[in-house]
């Protein structure tokens, strides 16, 4: 990227206010910090008060700034962005067009990617992964070998962890937890303080809320509602308008 091109992005840049960096060649604004030892490829920006940092890579057309912190050997890469106060850190990957903002973590061997976001002070660790137009927000956590793909979203004060999978439409929100090899797709909603864990599976129009459990190789699908203090466990099917 040239100077010219970076002015179209950045109308104010000048040769005095951004420079080179020495490992890459993408262009830094003074006001940010890149360490020697991190890579900033030729088209990538960092700037503002951004810290990239350790073994940390920043690559193709991606852009870290704001208060973001990018080190040890997370990569940002294609047209991912990082901005805010969010930190990518770990093993972490962010790519193609996800963004991570706000106060948001990801890190560990997590990734993010596609057109997915993770922001508020959303967490996404250990193995966890992100992608296609999922979001995870609030004060939600995605973690251990959890996945959230298509359009789903994990809101709130929720957490999704083990080996479970929201997907589709879904909605897991409020404290509600999905864990385990547990599965929300559809238009399926988890949430207040709900939970679906063992190999259960909540799914089409379904939803659990309130203090209910869903749980072994259970099943709640169609309209059905499951709520209060209910348990539905073993092989039992919930479907149709039931409540």
């Amino acid at each position: 990227m040239t100077l010219k091109e970076l002015k179209k992005l950045f109308p104010t840049a000048t040769d005095k206010t951004w420079h080179r960096h020495s490992n890459g060649g993408g262009w830094v604004e003074n006001t940010a910090k890149v360490d020697i030892s991190a890579f900033v490829g030729e088209n990538a920006r960092v700037c503002g008060n951004a810290l990239v940092c350790g073994n940390a890579r920043v690559y193709g057309n991606a852009l870290v700034y704001g208060n973001a912190l990018v080190c040890e050997n997370a990569i940002v890469c294609g047209n991912a962005i990082v901005c805010g106060n969010a930190r990518v850190y770990g093993k972490a990957i962010v790519y193609r067009n996800a963004i991570v903002y706000g106060n948001a973590q990801v890190y560990d061997d997590a990734r993010v990617c596609d057109d997915a976001q993770a922001y508020g002070n959303a967490i996404v660790c250990d193995d966890a992964r992100v992608y296609d137009d999922a979001r995870v927000c609030g004060n939600a956590i995605v973690y251990r070998n959890a996945i959230v793909y298509d359009d789903a979203i994990v809101y709130d004060d929720a957490r999704v962890y083990g080996k479970a999978i929201v997907y589709g439409k879904a909605r897991v929100c409020g404290n509600a937890r999905v864990y385990d090899a547990a599965q929300a797709y559809g238009n399926a909603r988890v949430f207040d303080d709900a939970q679906a864990y063992g190999n259960a599976r909540v799914y089409g129009n379904a939803q659990v809320y309130d203090d209910a459990q869903v749980y072994g190789n259970a099943r709640v699908c169609d309209d059905a509602r499951v709520y209060d203090d209910a348990r539905v466990c073993g092989n039992a099917r919930v479907c149709g308008e039931c409540r």
